[in-house]
């Protein structure tokens, strides 16, 4: 069945871009999840008009937003076969692919935003990047997408106690469901077009997610109480094909990267005033917003480090992370 989902996905993309088969320009095909008033939609269309720009019309990006063409993984394994070529993707969803990103999943590795971004700009950050390339693709940055924190229907978490016993969407993340599982709470995979109607239904008592996406994606609707307790900072990474980066010339791929670069910063810029945005729009609507003691959150999910202490590489490369915060 999920081949048969894979091989309609992979004809329906055909179709879409027919229509600019004949056109001169080679033609980007990114798709991607997330609405099209999220910072990433924003900074994405930026970068096709800085693109176009620079390459004088010789590239340009179709952008097919909201999952249109099926979810991160699915787009995933669409770029893998050559499909599509680009999207944004989280590095929770990304772990399945390049199993070396899993570890910027773990809870509280950064100690702020500024710290975060030392990392991820930085050689670590380009090493996890160049990892994925043997999986046929290239990470070409990083999005800012915040902070994550759980958000509920009945009840506010303000301590580890208060997940016991909750059913909490997680990503398709083995990382995401052992730090729920840490802190006693029951994680959930669930597709995100398809976590509303969860809630609605409680099918789950809650999710995780950075304060933008829970505003956009209206689940302040059914769960009014947000926590901030900001477990983890999982950036979205854009993502491009081998097989289509491959067939680029030099210049090509040097028009691709300025545009990237010019497409990451403007994000980052406009994701701090969507934050603040979200936040302020929740409290609007009436969602109760907490901040909760991090210390016995971190201290339950302590263990979770344990478990690379038998992985030299990665070990290394958390020890490094964290001696950053300094």
């Amino acid at each position: 069945m999920k081949l048969i989902k894979i091989v309609f996905l992979s004809i329906l993309v055909a179709q879409l871009t027919s229509c600019v088969q004949e056109d001169t320009a080679k033609t980007i095909r990114l798709a991607h999840g997330l609405d099209v008033n999220h910072s990433v939609h924003k900074a994405m269309v930026k970068m096709g008009e800085d693109l176009q720009e620079l390459s004088h019309g010789k590239l340009k990006i179709e952008i097919y937003p909201n999952q249109q063409l099926g979810t991160e993984r699915e787009i995933l394994e669409l770029i893998q076969l050559g499909s599509l070529d680009m999207t944004k993707v989280s590095v929770a969803t990304l772990e399945n692919f390049a199993p070396k990103t899993k570890i910027l999943g773990l809870p509280y590795l950064f100690e702020s935003r500024e710290h975060a971004f030392e990392v991820l700009d930085g050689p670590i950050g380009q090493s996890l990047l160049d990892n994925a390339t043997q999986f046929r693709l290239k990470g070409l940055g990083y999005y800012d997408a915040g902070f994550r924190s759980f958000y509920t229907e009945h009840e506010p978490i303000k301590t580890p106690d208060d997940l016991k016993g909750l059913k909490v969407r997680v990503m398709e993340s083995i990382t995401a469901m052992d730090m729920v599982k840490s802190l006693g709470g029951s994680p959930t995979p669930i597709s995100w077009g398809e976590l509303y109607t969860s809630l609605q239904q409680g099918v789950v008592d809650g999710a995780e997610n950075n304060p933008p996406s829970f505003y956009l994606s209206r689940h302040y609707e059914v769960c009014p109480y947000y926590s901030l307790d900001e477990h983890t900072f999982s950036p979205d990474v854009l993502i491009v094909g081998t097989l289509f980066w491959d067939k680029l010339s030099e210049q090509e791929q040097g028009w691709v990267d300025d545009a990237v670069k010019k497409s990451l910063q403007h994000q980052r810029v406009l994701w701090a005033e969507s934050e603040a945005q979200a936040l302020e729009e929740v409290k609007k609507a009436g969602v109760e917003i907490s901040y909760p003691d991090k210390e016995p959150f971190k201290e339950l999910t302590k263990g979770m480090y344990k478990e690379f202490e038998d992985e030299p590489e990665l070990n290394k490369m958390i020890q490094q992370i964290k001696s950053l915060a300094n």
